[in-house]
């Protein structure tokens, strides 16, 4: 019961991604990811007027929250999604992390503002790793990693 992967992405770009076990043998790129993610949101939005929740594969399950964001001043039909997604085991409470990943757009949005989100690259995020190490608390650790931290 763990997550294995955790990350952030507005549109087709991401904007932070921390593996804490590694969910596959093949590397995939982030923002192939971020795109492939934004192309399932929009989708689902589009044609079933609904949002991602949970998509379960044979050995993982991958958790999403969306909100939609916009630059101020900009033109309010050129919304973005800024998508946090969190890949987990299959016997991981997805709604626990669903409710993880709403905390984590909540505080990303508080802590950056749009101009920033929209423009600077992923490092310049990189010290928010550490507030949702923090959020997400032993979640992001297996049931033998939460054992051995024990003793």
């Amino acid at each position: 019961m763990a997550i294995l992967e955790v990350g952030i992405n507005l549109g087709m770009r991401n904007l932070v991604e921390i593996k804490y076990y590694i969910s596959s043998d093949n590397v995939l790129d982030p923002n192939l990811r971020a795109g492939f993610l934004t192309a399932l949101e929009s989708f689902t939005s589009e044609v079933f007027g609904d949002d991602i929740n949970v998509i379960s594969l044979a050995s993982f399950k991958l958790v999403c929250y969306c909100e939609m964001i916009t630059l101020p001043d900009d033109d309010v039909n050129n919304k973005q999604p800024l998508l946090s997604y969190a890949i987990i085991e299959k016997s991981t409470d997805a709604s626990v992390v669903k409710e993880q990943l709403n905390e984590i757009i909540s505080y990303f949005l508080n802590r950056y503002p749009l101009n920033d989100i929209f423009s600077k690259k992923p490092k310049y995020f990189k010290q928010f790793e550490n507030r949702i190490d923090e959020l997400l608390g032993d979640l992001k650790l297996k049931t033998e990693d939460r054992f051995r931290s024990l003793f």
